[in-house]
């Protein structure tokens, strides 16, 4: 079969792997739609794995299932997720499914960027679930990013009626944006250095738009909202979004971070003028079952209309060219690679 082998980001080659075997409880896929994330470019975590095949937000057909698999067959359509807990430890059990050490040891093999992959029987059991046959495979590709975006308003305390602003208006922040006016965010924004973005998140139902950079950004909010923002969700993980939001909340709201910043990366604040505020700062990575199931029921039922938000569709032969663009972040959202165009 095809697969994108990645060595860098500037270096992706499609290469001949033989298809994976299924063992007991486990899953053979054929992969019809396999989203481009942003951290698929993190070349400080990807290259010390390199050369392997990337590509975790996934949807496709099933093609055999082994021994044991009772609840999928042959034909069924469906989404997956490389990273599940285990839902038994301490973290787990306590609703902190994210940190759970399971979380980073379970993969899919080898990727979603390429023709086939095999999904383990752990993943099979707590990361699979079945596609509604009216929600495309393109659609169903968003089940994982909009999963991480469901647990992380969810663990952050996000409620209706809270103002919200996104810091870095990508896919995950359209994303963020749109998933909180659909739980009954009373005003949103979208704060970005890239036009395109801006105009995409005016697009996609935020009620504002501004420019990191402009010199009257609080004050603009503040005409808009009547106040700083309740609840902001940085999306950008570099060093003017992250110290910003900390201009943009208001006291006793939160900040969300939810984008890395490069290994080395240390954050400094006035310690007093945090401890003042009465801001609450946390952070979200992935996402849980319950998450994702509930991205899918969104999802079906167009509370997050996902569809517009895909502005490339690329063979598995295009995917260097998709890697680039995403690099650019100039005129796309979402690109989705379909293995079998």
């Amino acid at each position: 079969m095809k697969a994108a082998m990645y060595y860098n980001n500037s270096d992706i080659r499609v290469e001949e792997i033989p298809v994976p075997d299924i063992g007991s409880g486990e899953i053979l896929m054929k992969v019809e739609s396999s989203g481009l994330c942003g951290s698929d470019l993190m070349e400080w975590y990807r290259l010390p794995k390199a050369p392997l095949v990337l590509g975790h937000e996934v949807a496709g057909e099933i093609i055999k299932t082994g021994d044991g698999v009772k609840d999928f067959k042959a034909g069924d359509r469906i989404i997956t997720t490389h990273h599940v807990p285990c839902n038994s430890c301490f973290y787990c059990l306590s609703d902190r499914h994210t940190v759970c050490p399971s979380i980073k040891s379970t993969h899919f093999d080898p990727g979603g960027f390429s023709e086939y992959l095999r999904i383990p029987a752990v993943n099979v059991e707590r990361g699979t679930f079945i596609l509604d046959d009216t929600v495309s495979y393109d659609e169903g590709s968003f089940a994982e990013p909009l999963g991480c975006v469901v647990r992380g308003q969810r663990v952050a305390g996000f409620e209706p009626g809270m103002s919200v602003g996104v810091i870095g208006s990508g896919i995950t922040g359209i994303l963020n944006l749109q998933y909180a006016i659909s739980q009954g965010a009373s005003y949103t924004c979208a704060i970005d250095i890239n036009e395109y973005k801006l105009s995409s998140a005016l697009k996609f139902g935020a009620d504002d738009a501004f420019y990191s950079n402009d010199s009257e950004l609080v004050e603009k909010i503040k005409q808009s909202n009547k106040r700083l923002i309740d609840f902001v969700i940085v999306c950008a993980g570099v060093d003017p979004a992250i110290k910003q939001a900390l201009n943009l909340v208001e006291k006793g709201g939160t900040i969300l971070y939810f984008a890395p910043a490069e290994p080395k990366y240390e954050f400094k604040t006035n310690f007093n003028e945090l401890w003042w505020s009465g801001v609450k700062i946390t952070s979200s990575y992935a996402a849980a079952p319950a998450d994702l199931q509930m991205a899918l029921n969104l999802i079906q039922y167009k509370r997050v209309d996902v569809s517009d938000m895909i502005t490339h569709k690329l063979p598995l032969s295009e995917i260097g060219k998709g890697f680039k663009m995403v690099g650019e972040s100039a005129d796309s959202l979402k690109i989705i690679i379909n293995p079998g165009m």
